[in-house]
């Protein structure tokens, strides 16, 4: 492997991680405030959409790096719908 090639996988390595890091603060301003409040249900249900079907295309491309990277997004930003759902849904209606 060259080393453009090296710091690419890196870098998209990295990314992939950022990526699913910046659902958190998302969930930790949802928790507090015990509201969802102004964030879409569409918007959040969409990025899973679009993660699972990268996941799925990591494990057909058998891309070990992506397919990891697309279950720690899932698991933040499939954390942020369950919120939204809960919020407006379930906890509104006690």
């Amino acid at each position: 492997m060259s080393l453009i090639e090296t710091i690419i996988q890196v870098g998209f390595s990295i990314s992939l991680i950022f990526n699913s890091v910046l659902f958190i603060p998302q969930i930790i301003s949802m928790v507090k405030a015990k509201t969802a409040e102004g964030i879409s249900l569409l918007t959040f249900s969409g990025f899973n959409i679009i993660q699972l079907f990268t996941l799925f295309h990591g494990v057909i491309e058998e891309d070990s790096i992506l397919v990891y990277g697309c279950i720690l997004s899932l698991i933040t930003c499939g954390s942020v719908t369950l919120l939204i759902i809960y919020y407006k849904y379930i906890y509104s209606n006690r």
